[in-house]
């Protein structure tokens, strides 16, 4: 083929054609990371014949220690579960409430102010950076150990994220209708109520739907230090050596989480 039929149909879009430096350097890329991956291993002494050896002691394990559950079990479970999901939905309803407003002084086409814009995008980067369980292990130390400590580290954790997700999606939506209103003399208050919530709200409503996800499966770490849910009971009874009990637990909150993450899948496609 000549040369000025290949440029032809790069110019019509046919074939991809990459440039000798492109592929050196995805070939570099590649290489780095395949290394860092073989370092890690090293360092870490991951070595894949180590898990396939442990792979029997594994199997085993779960067969003659988690099998049968204990059946009797599960009212105890039941009431953990309640707790944890009354824990999730609680701070995650906190975060939406708040997060909306704060997603409006994190967002550049609202907030106008550069240096009060730069301060609230760094103020929510703070709280995204430390994660849930540190949140509370600290809570936990302050409050006591117990279901309102949870709560809180849940709420900290989804108003970063709820707020960092909105205010992108507010930053994101089309102008026309904020310039259009603004040409009337409405004021900030009117501009968001008439023209960027109706743009955004969708989106808003999956996103607590999805931190909501989130909040159920984090709260059953955070009973690990302390911080209510079930958690609490799993940490006992895994200390115990009760694997009868863990198997319950850990079955139920399996169930429990599925039929969560279906429901709010279900949903969120519907909205979007």
């Amino acid at each position: 083929m000549s040369k000025q039929k290949k440029k032809e149909l790069v110019d019509n879009g046919n074939i991809a054609v990459f440039h000798s430096k492109t592929k050196v350097t995805i070939t570099y890329i590649l290489i780095i990371v395949i290394g860092l991956y073989i370092a890690s291993a090293f360092y870490t002494e991951a070595y894949p014949n180590l898990i396939i050896a442990g792979m029997p002691v594994v199997i085993d394990f779960v067969i003659y220690d988690f099998f049968p559950p204990n059946l009797k079990y599960i009212s105890t479970v039941l009431k953990a579960l309640i707790e944890t999901w009354n824990m999730a939905l609680l701070s995650t309803t906190l975060s939406v409430i708040i997060a909306l407003p704060i997603s409006f002084l994190a967002a550049a086409n609202i907030n106008k102010n550069k240096v009060f814009y730069q301060i609230v995008r760094f103020l929510l980067n703070i709280i995204r950076t430390i994660p849930e369980l540190i949140l509370a292990v600290l809570l936990v130390a302050f409050m006591g150990i117990g279901i309102i400590s949870g709560i809180g580290a849940l709420f900290i954790f989804s108003l970063g994220i709820l707020a960092k997700l909105v205010s992108e999606t507010i930053e994101a939506i089309d102008p026309n209708p904020l310039e259009a209103i603004r040409a009337t003399g409405a004021n900030t208050i009117q501009v968001i109520r008439y023209a960027v919530i109706p743009q955004i709200l969708p989106q808003y409503t999956s996103y607590a739907l999805y931190v909501l996800e989130i909040n159920v499966r984090a709260s059953v770490i955070l009973g690990f230090v302390g911080a209510g849910g079930i958690g609490i009971i799993l940490k006992q009874q895994t200390s115990l050596f009760n694997y009868g009990n863990v198997s319950t637990i850990i079955l139920m909150t399996f169930i429990a989480v599925t039929i969560i993450d279906f429901v709010s899948s279900r949903v969120r496609e519907r909205l979007l």
